[in-house]
This record gives structure tokens, C-alpha cells and sequence, in this order.
């Protein structure tokens, strides 16, 4: 029996991630499931990058995180179904993030979409193949 769904989504995607936080959601109402969603944004940290942000940028980033995903599932689910989800914002590696958010929260199954791969995602690694790939749970991936 699956407890808890985590769907990651990339939120620059826009619309595109609607087809995957449907799919997760039918997923997580089939099995009475909780349905998180996570979305990752990169972690500039103390490296020379930060120096050319201001110090508030990503507690701004943060906010608009957050809004443009509850507006993501909102679109996507509904507001009513939208009230029932946990909604994450991490900062880090999107791999290293999803899989981490999905054991702090219990995660049974993580969904995630995946593109088709360009020439050097077969080099590097999609975030969808490093998910399956290092995950201790089931991850559904939609194309």
C-alpha cells in the first residue's frame, strides 16, 4: 500500500508538467495516498556565482518558487485538490534533492517526468535517470 507520492517538477517548464502532477495525483487517489510536490532550485551558495546576486535573491527566488508552483498545481489539479497537497521548495542538485525529499516525507513512490534525451544527457545523466537510478523506492517516470 503506498502512504505517500512525491511528484518533482521543474517549474521553468511551465505547463509542461501538468501531464506528470495529473499522473501522480491519479496515482496518489488510487491508493488513498498523501500527494507531495517538489520543485528544485539551484543552490548558488557561497561560490563566486552568489557574489553577483543580492544578498535577499534567494529568499526572493524562494517566494516566487513557491507561488509559481502552487499555481502549477492549482492549473494542473484544481484549487480544491491543490489544498490537500504538501508543496516543497528544496535548493541544492534536483536529483539529490528530489530523492532526499522523498525520504524525509516517507515518499512510498516518486513520479517524475522525463524528456527526450539530447546527446549529452547520455553523457551527464537527466535528473529522471540519476532518480531512478540511486532511489530506494518505486519512481514512475511519464513521458
Amino acid at each position: 500500500m503506498t502512504r505517500s507520492v512525491l511528484c518533482a517538477v521543474d517549474i521553468s517548464n511551465g505547463e509542461i508538467d501538468a501531464p506528470v502532477l495529473q499522473k501522480a495525483a491519479a496515482l496518489a487517489d488510487m491508493e488513498g495516498a498523501q500527494l507531495d510536490v517538489v520543485t528544485v532550485l539551484p543552490d548558488f551558495g557561497e561560490s563566486w556565482v552568489s557574489g553577483f546576486f543580492e544578498s535577499d535573491f534567494h529568499d526572493k527566488a524562494l517566494e516566487e518558487a513557491q507561488a509559481k508552483l502552487t499555481a502549477l498545481c492549482v492549473s494542473a489539479l484544481g484549487a480544491e485538490r491543490n489544498e490537500t497537497i504538501r508543496h516543497v521548495v528544496a535548493t541544492g542538485t534536483a536529483y539529490q534533492e528530489i530523492l532526499k525529499t522523498a525520504e524525509n516525507a516517507g515518499s512510498d513512490l516518486i513520479v517524475i517526468g522525463a524528456h527526450k534525451p539530447d546527446f549529452k544527457d547520455y553523457l551527464l545523466g537527466p535528473n529522471a535517470a540519476r532518480v531512478v537510478r540511486h532511489s530506494n523506492v518505486s519512481v514512475y517516470v511519464v513521458r
